[in-house]
């Protein structure tokens, strides 16, 4: 009896295990069968992790020119596709867009985001088409942008102001422009969207901007979660970054909901313009009670989160990257500042709407977003599977778009390493997502949204730095030997390593 019995349980040992091994075989199979991109060496449990360097879009332009423009990396447990060509982009961005456009759910964003309920790292559904209809037809609209012109003139009058003084004070003396223009875009940020300064905000008895730059600095820190989802969170709580992401939230929390609670009292003046703050509310209002639609105070607070990564690094970083590239050759300095001198004359300051006219300056901002994209990955997972260029892409694989290898790329730009803005002279390429060369805003269903007042902020304060001033280096600094290196910056943006200190001085 104990012999059959014992047969028996084998017998149904075997007839349950036949399922699992055809499934593995299966998958063994599918997996020779696919043709997957290719592929550099991985090590052991971290994959390729350790071929991407401090400066991950520049390691990952050189693997391309080995492993093709479709590259397939391992990072830790997690498949990744790096996309490096314009061809490539588009056929991501463009023909599968569809297929492509959600949000890789990252475990450091996730609590700082409100569970993903911000726009920039919401994965794709039905809350992300409705947070994104939100953000382009009531938050940045060109109508409500331009609403807020007189802020933006304001700030800029306060920074020429700035440096004038400085220049009067101190003659040939150098001022830190890195400083000033981020505390400018800051300022804009700020003003835009709580209607307040930005200096004189105080947070538990901290700067507020130190909090801010500790948010934005934790996005784009490594968070071994991420890439060993099962493991993962036992390195980080081990390593502390656990308790500080909880500490970093609760303060910048805690500051969105003092705003919000001051913009729901009723004892709050009645303020000449609505900040944005007071556009998103009004929807929470509205809202209330529809099912299926209505708006939190977290999301909320998610979106005043993205306005302030994305807002302020991206129009800084774009402006020091222009005037450091301008300061190196004195040609084209020259050549863009009698554009914006002749063509504003007397009048003492450059508006928006003179901008209009400036088209050297807009091809010298084109040619710095191509050689300097603020976030110079684009990251999307994909929803299902397609393929490019033959290569099969699985889903729920993490796509990594490489804007700054697209920029130089020779097969798309003749001397791509060189600046030269009269390249866009009658080009049809511009950055808006139609031509997948230029993507520093992305494209389709996943482009920024804030493009218009992105760009705004960057044309107005360029165009009036190089109207105000003339620009030198500091004393015994030569054009060749300015430092242009990059160093990774704030959330997944990339920097001017060195500060840019350059003597202002007044041209009239």
């Amino acid at each position: 009896m104990a012999i059959i019995e014992a047969s028996s349980a084998l017998l149904v040992s075997v007839l349950l295990l036949i399922p699992l091994l055809v499934t593995l075989i299966q998958k063994c199979v599918q997996k020779q069968n696919k043709n997957l991109p290719p592929s550099p060496l991985k090590l052991p449990f971290i994959g390729n992790l350790h071929q991407l360097g401090s400066l991950p879009h520049q390691s990952l332009c050189q693997l391309s020119k080995k492993y093709g423009s479709v590259m397939l990396l391992h990072l830790g447990n997690v498949p990744s596709v790096i996309i490096s060509s314009a061809e490539a982009a588009k056929q991501v961005m463009k023909t599968h867009d569809l297929n492509s456009c959600s949000r890789p759910q990252l475990h450091g964003p996730k609590q700082l985001t409100y569970n993903f309920q911000d726009l920039a790292f919401s994965p794709y559904g039905k809350y992300w088409r409705e947070i994104r209809k939100i953000c382009v037809l009531e938050v940045f609209s060109v109508k409500r942008v331009n609403s807020y012109q007189s802020v933006r003139e304001e700030e800029v009058t306060k920074l020429i102001n700035s440096i004038s003084h400085h220049s009067t004070s101190s003659p040939g003396a150098a001022v830190d422009l890195t400083e000033k223009l981020f505390a400018f875009t800051g300022s804009i940020i700020f003003r835009t969207a709580f209607g307040t300064t930005f200096k004189d905000t105080n947070f538990c008895d901290e700067k507020l901007d130190d909090i801010l730059e500790e948010v934005v600095i934790f996005m784009g820190s490594f968070c071994a979660a991420e890439y060993f989802p099962y493991v993962g969170w036992i390195v980080d709580k081990i390593s502390g970054l656990e308790q500080r992401r909880e500490r970093i939230f609760h303060k910048m929390d805690d500051f969105f909901q003092r705003v919000i609670d001051d913009h729901l009292s009723p004892r709050r003046e009645k303020q000449e313009h609505e900040d944005i703050v007071d556009v998103l509310l009004k929807i929470v209002k509205e809202q209330t009670g529809i099912e299926d639609t209505s708006l939190t105070i977290n999301n909320v607070k998610g979106v005043l989160l993205d306005m302030f990564i994305g807002g302020i690094d991206t129009g800084a970083i774009t402006m020091v990257w222009a005037m450091a590239e301008l300061i190196k050759r004195p040609k084209l300095l020259k050549k863009a500042q009698d554009e914006v001198r002749t063509c504003i004359g007397n009048k003492g300051k450059v508006s928006e709407t003179d901008t209009d006219n400036l088209q050297y300056l807009k091809m010298i901002v084109k040619e710095t977003l191509r050689l300097h994209p603020p976030s110079p990955m684009l990251l999307r997972e994909t929803i299902s599977h397609f393929t490019i260029n033959g290569y099969q892409i699985m889903p729920k694989t993490l796509l990594q778009v490489n804007v700054w290898a697209i920029g130089r790329d020779p097969n798309s730009w003749k001397d791509p390493e060189e600046f030269i803005p009269e390249r866009f002279l009658d080009s049809f390429i511009d950055f808006k997502g139609q031509q997948f060369e230029l993507l520093p805003f992305g494209s389709r269903r996943r482009m920024c949204p804030a493009i218009h007042m992105g760009t705004t902020i960057i044309e107005v304060g360029l165009a009036n730095l190089l109207y105000s001033f003339d620009w030198q280096l500091a004393d015994g600094m030569r054009e060749q030997d300015f430092n242009m290196d990059e160093i990774a910056g704030h959330s997944l943006t990339i920097c001017k390593k060195t500060a840019l200190n350059l003597v202002p001085k007044k041209p009239f």
